[in-house]
């Protein structure tokens, strides 16, 4: 149709975790739907549901060793403020940055629960 819009529904699929976005107050721990290890000072995450391999370098790594229990977003970022040389705005998108993207590929899940 000349000079008009074309509207196509596209569903898609997605896991229930893609969809939530943290925030500095979520609880995140690893997922049992993969395991990992130490490589040097860097960690190797291999994501059994879809057979996929994940690298973290030090700081990520870090991170990950953090959170193999339950930590409080916040508490991640003010962990990684007191051991790195980092800006904390910058700090704190890229620790969000980095827990968002293990989240969207099922490699932490986001509890409701209250750390004491």
């Amino acid at each position: 149709m000349p000079g008009g819009r074309t509207f196509v529904n596209i569903k898609l699929e997605m896991d229930s975790h893609a969809a939530r976005k943290l925030s500095g107050e979520s609880t995140v721990v690893v997922s049992q739907d993969q395991v990992s290890c130490k490589l040097g000072g860097e960690a190797a995450i291999l994501n059994l549901k879809a057979g996929v391999y994940y690298g973290l370098n030090e700081v990520g790594a870090r991170i990950w060793k953090l959170i193999h229990e339950p930590k409080r977003v916040s508490e991640i970022r003010d962990t990684i403020l007191e051991e790195y040389k980092v800006e904390p705005d910058q700090c704190e998108v890229d620790v969000m940055v980095l827990l968002q993207d293990l989240l969207d590929n099922g490699l932490i899940e986001e509890r409701n629960e209250s750390i004491k």
